[in-house]
């Protein structure tokens, strides 16, 4: 019996709902059913009552909610106390950080913190959006920072989770200078010629992203797909190449954008197909009864003060 198994469980029997739960804990509705039939292999006994609407426990379901939530309060006090041992003495701060953000923002917002807040020690776990969402549920890190766009919302529950916004990034598409300081690509592409395209990996966040800014476009993009990956760094590589255009952060291509090897490209109207998100920081709210007094609230502390001064300044 796996641990998420019964936190999948807990969170059906608050929603009511496979649906909603599946999105919460960040899986697919079939992958989510399968994890609770599992649970219930593991029982022996039908947890869920799939027959009403919405989903009723089963008498063995309310016994076993009543224990899981023990259990996992309990699991979770003792991965608490452990992490303290270890970290005795050290006072790091773990942060889950997709890999672009951790390569652009979160140098620079660290350096940043010195001035207001001090230096930190920070303990960086770079993963892709859905893997660093779901470090922050299991447990596993003090901090997720990550992207946020309301078309591609990250569902994590606001009752357990607390939120602070961190600053913006822009997300547009770019492509190889030529020697005139001109994009060698230039959009919209037509039918019979499209333009080669470097896309993000199915399932990558700034994937979803750039397919919502395609299909808002107002004018017909024609692209050909020629490479993928799921991370912006490798976009960047390739695009800088010559090999196509390529949607990526703005904190990520600075230097070259300078340097003049990489262009903006937008429609021969003027239009952009930039788009703003914004970079969010997200922790589990502290247990009301005891709010660890560490650097990692502390740090929580500086940052919702700060987010505060800045929106009354507005």
């Amino acid at each position: 019996m796996e641990t998420k198994w019964l936190e999948d469980f807990v969170s059906l029997a608050e929603t009511r709902s496979f649906s909603r739960s599946a999105q919460l804990r960040h899986v697919t509705q079939p992958a989510f059913s399968r994890r609770i039939q599992s649970l219930e292999a593991w029982a022996g006994a039908d947890l869920v009552d799939r027959s009403s609407y919405p989903t009723k426990l089963t008498p063995a379901g309310e016994t076993l909610y009543a224990q899981a939530l023990e259990l996992l309060q309990s699991l979770q006090n003792t991965r608490a106390m452990l992490r303290g041992h270890n970290s005795a003495g050290q006072d790091f701060i773990e942060f889950a950080v997709p890999h672009t953000l951790a390569f652009t923002f979160f140098p620079s917002w660290v350096a940043g913190l010195r001035e207001g807040f001090g230096p930190i020690k920070s303990r960086l776990i770079a993963l892709n959006v859905h893997d660093a969402a779901m470090r922050l549920v299991e447990g596993g890190c003090d901090l997720l920072i990550t992207y946020h766009h309301p078309s591609q919302p990250l569902q994590l529950d606001a009752e357990r989770y607390e939120m602070v916004v961190l600053g913006q990034e822009v997300i547009a598409p770019y492509a190889k200078a030529g020697s005139d300081g001109l994009a060698v690509f230039n959009l919209p592409g037509t039918v019979a010629w499209p333009l080669p395209y470097l896309g993000y990996a199915p399932g990558a966040y700034l994937g979803g992203i750039t397919d919502w800014i395609l299909k808002q476009s107002k004018t017909p993009i024609h692209l050909e797909r020629v490479y993928e990956t799921d991370m912006a760094e490798g976009l960047k590589v390739m695009a800088l190449e010559g090999h196509g255009i390529a949607f990526l952060p703005r904190s990520a291509v600075k230097k070259e954008v300078q340097a003049g090897t990489l262009v903006e490209v937008g429609l021969p109207e003027g239009n952009a197909l930039a788009l703003t998100m914004e970079v969010r920081a997200y922790r589990e709210k502290p247990n009301a009864k005891h709010v660890d007094p560490g650097a990692a609230q502390q740090l929580w502390l500086h940052l919702t003060q700060r987010a505060a001064s800045v929106h009354s300044s507005r």
